[in-house]
């Protein structure tokens, strides 16, 4: 197609280098040594200030994408900068032992009358098309885009949570560091390949890292990421394998809220699977203050945020449909030792801020000078069942228990429970008094409803579990909620 020579990488450009496995961490560890510099931001004021309509304006030709004519079964496309995508982002295509820069060509956009930028002004991020849906369409399989942020779908998905590269003081006193990629270096893919292998360098006061992401579209997009960090300076509060979202309102947590749709959020719940074979299940919460929770494990199984309500009816949002956004797994890959899952809840009256993070902490902080090498996969689906042999907690609804009380309506399906006579419901609160615990079988879901109230007392917070067991074998995940007044 007319302009495709200009998008394509040819043989020895300026600009092309020696490349293998080892390039990246080899940069990573030689930036680690020398101070950090800002990412170059400068941009014509067209650009810097243009807003979020005006940004999306600035299109990309899909007729230009890399890779088209050679149908690898990938395509790449790329993001312009400007709005709040300013850094300038390197981006090479690695071939044959190679690595060949993709210029700039602002025919590959549709730009507004004007000056068009030079050939030196460079990008802000890629995505990536696949035919996930249908095998006649490329659809947008990934992005990466801003600081360190990127984000994908699986088969009939769209976007909602995203993951980062790595996350350092976040609900922090001292104020998070945002690491960024710099610079991308894309494997070009081989006829017919089902994944693409893209390597990247982070970048930030604290530390630099390199990544290899192998990326794998399908119903599950997989990312099996590894991952080599290294820290400038000792960093104590860092979040490894981040995720961060969206949650505002759900039927247990409607105070205040005059809407007239029951929920709105890209994710319903942290789920983590521990060394020990527990399972718990954490709905999530819009706070009046920041909340910290923290769940210490060692050498956990996985834990991910959940959508996991996903009918029509849960939304009732015909634009948003949330019910159709990711689910988003982390698989670690051996051991990672002590440490915690962190969930971060951050208040929001709003649903386009991102206010939930979650990520792995280890219980050590990281020295400077030091090398990190960490392998896990991450699950871009509709929802990680993990053990299905545990009943699932379907559904948390609170309300009103007499003039102080709190009742919970909890709701489970599937599992070893969905067979058996009425389970023992084990429930407790950290502070206050349980009150009528009931378990009963639920014949619309065929599941169990359990419900019980809360009296606080003068308690300003408790934390709650629930479980429903047979003897001392476990039929569902441990249920855990932070009640505050």
């Amino acid at each position: 197609m007319p302009g495709m020579g200009r998008m394509s990488a040819q043989p020895s450009p300026p600009g092309d280098t020696p490349f293998g496995e080892d390039t990246v961490r080899a940069q990573a560890r030689e930036m680690a040594r020398r101070p950090f510099q800002a990412p170059d931001t400068t941009l014509p004021r067209r650009f810097a200030q243009a807003d979020y309509d005006a940004y999306r304006g600035l299109r990309f030709r899909p007729e230009r994408a890399l890779w088209r004519e050679a149908r690898p079964g990938f395509q790449l496309q790329l993001f312009h900068r400007g709005f709040l995508y300013r850094e300038k982002v390197e981006l090479f295509e690695a071939s044959g032992g190679r690595a060949r820069p993709i210029a700039y060509d602002p025919a590959n956009f549709t730009l507004p009358e004007g000056e068009a930028p030079g050939a030196d002004f460079g990008h802000a991020g890629f995505r990536l098309h696949a035919p996930i849906n249908r095998p006649d369409v490329m659809d947008e399989v990934c992005a990466f885009l801003g600081a360190s942020y990127f984000r994908a779908v699986g088969k009939d998905l769209r976007y909602g949570l995203s993951a980062r590269g790595l996350a350092i003081r976040t609900a922090d006193q001292r104020g998070e560091e945002f690491p960024v990629f710099r610079s991308f270096w894309l494997e070009r893919p081989a006829p017919g390949a089902d994944s693409l292998v893209v390597h990247a360098l982070l970048d930030s006061p604290s530390a630099t890292a390199a990544f290899r992401f192998t990326i794998r579209p399908g119903v599950a997009t997989l990312m099996d990421v590894q991952a080599s960090l290294y820290p400038r300076a000792d960093i104590d509060a860092v979040g490894i394998a981040p995720l961060t979202s969206m949650y505002q309102f759900a039927p247990n947590d409607r105070a205040g809220i005059d809407d007239y749709r029951p929920a709105v959020h890209d994710s319903d719940g942290l789920l983590i699977a521990t060394a020990r074979g527990e399972q718990l299940w954490r709905p999530l919460h819009n706070p009046r203050e920041l909340q910290v929770s923290s769940f210490a494990e060692v050498n956990p199984r996985g834990f991910g945020l959940m959508q996991r309500s996903r009918a029509f009816a849960d939304y009732d949002d015909l634009e948003a449909a949330y019910e159709k956004r990711p689910s988003l797994w982390v698989e670690p890959i051996g051991d990672w030792g002590q440490g915690a899952v962190q969930l971060v809840e951050i208040p929001t009256d709003s649903e386009v801020h991102d206010n939930i993070v979650a990520f792995w902490r280890p219980a050590e902080p990281l020295k400077a000078r030091q090398e990190y090498n960490l392998v896990y996969r991450l699950h871009w689906l509709p929802e990680w069942r993990g053990d299905t042999g545990l009943a699932r907690f379907t559904a948390t609804r609170s309300g009103a228990a007499g003039r102080s009380g709190r009742l919970f309506v909890l709701e489970t399906q599937g599992g070893r429970a969905a067979g058996t006579d009425l389970p023992q419901l084990e429930v407790n609160a950290s502070q206050g008094e349980i009150r009528n615990p009931v378990v009963q079988p639920n014949p619309e879901t065929g599941g169990w409803r359990v419900h019980f109230e809360l009296a606080p007392g003068s308690a300003r917070i408790s934390e709650l579990r629930a479980l429903l067991k047979t003897g001392e074998q476990p039929l569902s995940e441990t249920w855990l909620y932070r009640w505050t007044a």
